[in-house]
């Protein structure tokens, strides 16, 4: 039986079949976890739920020799560097952990490192607690994390969250990326598969169908490449614009804040913010009237979208920065 390289569209299809596969076997681990402990478990507990589904799909077939069940519906069988050779069990191995356990650390050490980095960076709100980590203190990732950030200067915060803040940018890019080489070269359609050399042959059937579409494939490569590089440079453009708008934010605060200051005698108690308890800086009003802190009432609104005196319910888009005003 001859056997030929494998074309880009029956490994586009091969991954879609297998995402298809690895979504109904998350799904089906996510109910019977619903049904077992609740929503308040499911939720604490999902995505370490995908992670076990992903991580079994993948053991049961790469790691254990067999084909996926995407690359037998299109007739394709890895093959290691020298396209002589199934996969050695490290290399698979070393292709199943990186394409089902680094992502998912990645994300929740970046979401735990820059969590931290932010409760550092304002102390007054130390006491809130981010929703989307998902798993409690007692995880062994965030213990290591915040004893890490603890040993850390105030400098060397900022830094790393700005680090952490362009990781998390560059990651989505380069996936993206990695996708437009795939589609011009026509191998590795995942990127676990390129840094292991995992390839594929096709054997069975004829290959010329895949051949007349290359092209195609290669062209939508290069539209992909030109729309990643206009994407870089819209960021790079906003990025520059928030650093501008962060420094006149930050002059027109301590300006504002040094007026109050200076009529601090004659305010009274009136112009007190009732989040910080402290003098209302920015003042800025809710629909309803009530009158906050424009960091305050904007981090509130981040976990809850009502007023925290009437508990009136309101859009944050509908907030008012009320600028000069004086009381």
């Amino acid at each position: 039986m001859a056997l030929e390289p494998a074309g880009p569209a029956q490994l586009v299809r091969c991954g879609q079949k297998d995402e298809l596969y690895r979504s109904g076997l998350r799904s089906g681990a996510g109910t019977a976890l619903h049904g077992l402990a609740g929503a308040k478990k499911w939720l604490e507990w999902r995505k370490e739920i995908e992670l076990l589904s992903d991580v079994a799909y993948f053991v049961l077939t790469t790691l254990s020799g067999y084909q996926t069940l995407g690359e037998e519906y299109v007739n394709i069988v890895q093959v290691d560097s020298t396209k002589k050779r199934v996969p050695s069990f490290l290399r698979r191995a070393i292709f199943v952990s990186l394409h089902t356990v680094v992502p998912y650390c990645l994300e929740k050490g970046l979401l735990h490192l820059e969590h931290e980095l932010q409760i550092a960076a304002d102390e007054p709100r130390t006491s809130l607690s981010n929703p989307a980590l998902g798993l409690s203190s007692r995880t062994l990732i965030r213990n290591w994390i915040q004893k890490q950030v603890g040993e850390l200067t105030e400098q060397q915060k900022k830094t790393v969250l700005q680090i952490v803040y362009v990781l998390k940018q560059c990651i989505p890019l380069l996936h993206r990326l990695h996708l437009a080489v795939f589609y011009i070269s026509g191998t590795f359609y995942h990127l676990s598969k390129r840094i292991t050399g995992i390839t594929y042959l096709h054997f069975g059937g004829l290959q010329r169908e895949d051949q007349s579409i290359r092209s195609s494939y290669k062209f939508l490569g290069i539209i992909s490449l030109f729309h990643l590089l206009l994407t870089i440079g819209v960021q790079m453009y906003s990025f520059k614009q928030k650093q501008r708008a962060r420094q006149e934010w930050k002059l027109h605060r301590n300006l504002a804040h040094q007026k109050n200051m200076t009529k601090e005698k004659t305010t009274g108690r009136h112009s007190r913010c009732t989040l910080c308890l402290e003098e209302r800086r920015h003042t800025t009003a809710t629909p309803c009237g009530h009158l906050f802190c424009w960091e305050c009432i904007t981090e509130w609104c981040n976990t809850r979208t009502e007023c925290p005196l009437c508990r009136e319910k309101f859009h944050p888009q509908k907030l008012i920065y009320l600028r000069h005003y004086q009381l």
